[in-house]
């Protein structure tokens, strides 16, 4: 059985149920069309350009998740790789004061599902977007020097508890994608926007607030707890690759 919905994007094929995000009908589409063009003259051209739209509905997957009931819960807004935790002085730019706080990236790889999920619930009270360079996501100056774009919450509306966190592009990425705007009231778990084809995401943390996940961690958006708010003492946990 297959069943299409179309507005919610969501597909059921053979028991398996995932949704497709909206920015890559495009690109199914010119895959698909170029795929039934291509059965008229060339089987070779009609094989790659059939796996090339399978590729692209996958990369633009919006699997349904299970996010974690609880206020002070702060919950990963990537998929992908925790690949740096350090306790940090935000840039100036966003307007987080001096006081150092912890700040956790995650690297996403082309292979990750690439849409962005609201960390959580609150009042959007800034979205800054900033143009930049195109290097490698994984590496720790693309935090710096990357084209990014970073909406900050006052979390429950509390606009002495703030959290920010930035969609940088990476080395193939051309494209942010943020639908959340200024006033803007949230809730946690829900898709806020994506980013094209390998990218990275750093994570802002409130004051006082401890991670609870290590380096190399695998993150699933909407679903991994980063952080308890209600905890407010503690170090980053360490982790050994088995």
């Amino acid at each position: 059985m297959v069943d299409l919905v179309l507005g919610d994007r969501s597909m059921s094929l053979v028991g398996f149920n995932f949704a497709v995000h909206r920015e890559g009908f495009l690109f199914v589409g010119i895959g698909a069309c170029l795929t039934l063009v291509c059965t008229a003259f060339s089987a070779s051209m009609a094989m790659f350009f059939a796996v090339l739209s399978i590729f692209c509905a996958f990369f633009f997957r919006n699997p349904k998740r299970s996010v974690p009931i609880g206020k002070d819960l702060i919950v990963s807004p990537a998929d992908g790789t925790v690949c740096g935790i350090v306790l940090d002085t935000p840039p100036v730019e966003l307007g987080l004061g001096e006081e150092k706080r912890y700040r956790i990236s995650v690297f996403l790889s082309i292979f990750n599902v690439h849409i962005n999920r609201l960390p959580v619930s609150g009042r959007v009270k800034n979205v800054i977007y900033r143009p930049g360079s195109f290097i490698n996501a994984a590496i720790e100056k693309a935090s710096i020097f990357n084209e990014k774009n970073t909406i900050i919450i006052e979390i429950d509306g509390d606009k002495d508890n703030v959290i920010a966190f930035s969609q940088i592009a990476g080395m193939i990425a051309r494209r942010i994608v943020c639908d959340a705007h200024e006033g803007q009231t949230v809730n946690k778990g829900e898709i806020f926007g994506l980013i094209r084809f390998g990218s990275r995401c750093d994570i802002w943390l409130p004051v006082g607030t401890a991670p609870l996940v290590a380096n190399g961690q695998t993150m699933i958006a909407g679903e991994t707890v980063l952080a308890d708010m209600s905890v407010k003492e503690g170090s980053p946990r360490e982790s050994v690759v088995i």
